[in-house]
């Protein structure tokens, strides 16, 4: 029941704020201060927003769409990547073993692995940490082939809360778009035909996934732990390194912060994060799809959104 009335509060709250600006102090009792922020900038954003906060120290948390399906992007590569660490620590995969670029496996899109001459042979540690860092399509694929193929991510997903779902490899998806007779509006792709996207996700189950994460690297754990310290720790190492999405989460910002970010410019720039505020930890799953008007300014809005959710919890600077 909780779950459902926060459902509503999140899909309600942005449009009774835009009909009565005094509702938000009027209903204080159920929309906080945080769930009042995030809904105002929901309001203002230029295209659809799903945002979900939870301050790991205090435990308070609020969220806007926080349980609507969005489209992952790269976000999606975060599961692929805890599977993989889940695996190592079984034994059952090796961070040592070389895997073979080949001329077939190379990818388009974002990465460096494509700009490599066949033959080369990184580690599956290397390859994973292109897989986040620079959000390799190379490296995705042949992480997704690693760990098992898509319906073993999916199975992995079902098991550890759902909430995402990677539809199609790298490969397939960019098959879709190449086929013959393809005409689609690239904004009804991103919008609405799920035929075209990687995956999808919500903001509170990515949101979820992280807090696994930092729990499992600080010792906290209060359920199953995601991974090793030691792999949660390397996992946080590589999303620290995050190359992307400097105008989003760590735009205005002089913290630590763990990011992965998801593109597909102009129109979807998501990033979801850890912020480690003087407060603690604050875990930030932003979805910004179908953005209208200026890309740039769109990010600088996450990053403007980010330093206001590090404010409430620490304090104006």
């Amino acid at each position: 029941m909780t779950r459902v009335l926060s459902r509503l509060l999140g899909r309600l709250l942005p449009t009774l704020l835009f009909a009565c600006p005094n509702f938000a102090l009027a209903q204080s009792s159920v929309a906080t201060g945080l769930s009042r922020l995030l809904a105002a900038e929901a309001l203002r954003y230029p295209g659809s927003l799903g945002v979900y906060v939870k301050h790991l120290t205090t435990g308070e948390e609020a969220g806007v769409r926080a349980d609507d399906a969005f489209n992952s992007a790269s976000v999606i590569k975060l599961p692929i990547l805890a599977l993989a660490m889940q695996q190592v620590d079984a034994g059952t995969q090796s961070l040592a073993t070389r895997l073979t670029i080949t001329a077939e496996s190379k990818r388009g899109g974002t990465g460096v692995l494509q700009r490599f001459d066949a033959g080369l042979q990184p580690t599956y540690r290397d390859v994973l940490a292109q897989m986040v860092i620079t959000s390799d399509n190379t490296a995705t694929d042949l992480a997704i082939a690693q760990v098992g193929g898509v319906d073993r991510v999916n199975t992995w997903i079902a098991a550890n809360g759902g909430g995402m779902k990677l539809f199609y490899t790298v490969a397939q998806v960019f098959a879709k778009v190449l086929e013959p007779g393809y005409t689609i509006n690239p904004r009804d792709a991103v919008a609405n035909k799920k035929m075209y996207w990687l995956g999808e996700i919500t903001p509170r189950a990515v949101g979820r996934l992280l807090e696994r994460l930092q729990r499992c690297q600080d010792g906290t754990v209060r359920d199953a732990p995601l991974a090793s310290q030691s792999s949660c720790d390397l996992m946080l190492t590589m999303m620290r390194m995050q190359l992307a999405g400097d105008r989003r989460l760590p735009h205005y910002l002089e913290i630590p912060v763990a990011h992965k970010t998801g593109d597909w410019p102009p129109l979807l720039a998501n990033d979801v994060g850890i912020l480690y505020t003087k407060s603690g930890p604050v875990i930030v799953a932003i979805c910004a799809n179908n953005i209208t008007g200026n890309y740039g300014e769109a990010e600088d809005r996450i990053g403007a959104l980010a330093r206001r959710i590090v404010d409430y919890f620490d304090g104006a600077r």
